[in-house]
């Protein structure tokens, strides 16, 4: 009795083997003969607890809303320069003359730009450059249809200005980069690293406050002298339109 038991369990375990086997056999043959696209699926249902819960969500939309944020920035940026652009188009007077920049030499020894306007439209050696921040340099050259500006970076380049904070006059000159050079003609001048610079009020050439840049470094004092590096407020290697006062006569 007990052997005929042991029998039929048998059979029925081996039925059930050959069952599972066929049924594998037969899930393979499938996902061969569909080229893989019913294991995805498979694995989509399998899967399906594991997926991404609600902080990961909240991970992608933070993403997002500083992706849209940065986006959103940069056209303000463009909408701000822009408006610059626009304004010194529209600013234009009696005593200005807008140009647009044809070309640039920002990154050599010689800085310096080139507009579209000359001569024939009243420009004149010496005649002011602003552009949207503040002061760009001096119109050194002229030709019939185009003007050349040495920017205040050209070692060519010599201004008077004013430092606000501590009401005192120095002079800038270009040193052949993007950080020329403040002089100070006092060891003792409280100039600090954030300071405002302005033309100045006793300059001969320009126009006094007229926006120049702000204090970037201070160097150790020499001799008699204090030295100190300034960061430019308008950038000729970006600017595309300037606006041209006529030269103090």
């Amino acid at each position: 009795m007990l052997d005929i038991r042991r029998i039929s369990t048998n059979r029925w375990w081996h039925k059930k083997k050959n069952w599972i086997l066929f049924v594998i056999s037969l899930f393979l043959i499938c996902v061969r003969i569909s080229k893989g696209a019913l294991y995805k699926d498979f694995y989509y249902f399998i899967s399906k607890p594991f997926w991404p819960g609600q902080f990961q969500k909240e991970v992608i939309l933070k993403s997002k809303e500083k992706e849209s944020l940065m986006k959103l920035n940069l056209l303000e940026k463009d909408n701000l320069r822009l408006r610059q652009i626009l304004n010194l188009q529209e600013s234009a007077n009696s005593n200005t003359i807008s140009a647009a920049v044809i070309s640039r030499k920002t990154g050599s020894w010689w800085r310096q730009i080139i507009l579209n306007k000359g001569s024939k439209d009243g420009v004149e050696i010496g005649s002011i450059v602003l552009g949207p921040g503040g002061l760009v340099g001096r119109v050194g050259s002229t030709s019939f249809f185009t003007s050349t500006v040495k920017l205040l970076t050209s070692p060519e380049s010599k201004v008077g200005v004013w430092v606000d904070r501590i009401q005192i006059n120095g002079l800038l000159i270009g040193s052949g980069d993007n950080y020329p050079n403040l002089i100070l003609y006092s060891k003792d001048a409280d100039i600090k690293v954030g300071d405002f610079v302005s033309s100045s009020p006793a300059s001969t050439l320009l126009p006094p406050n007229i926006p120049i840049g702000i204090v970037q470094s201070v160097n150790e004092p020499f001799k008699a002298k204090k030295r100190a590096k300034i960061l430019l407020l308008a950038k000729p290697n970006v600017i595309d339109w300037v606006q041209i006062l006529k030269a103090k006569t």
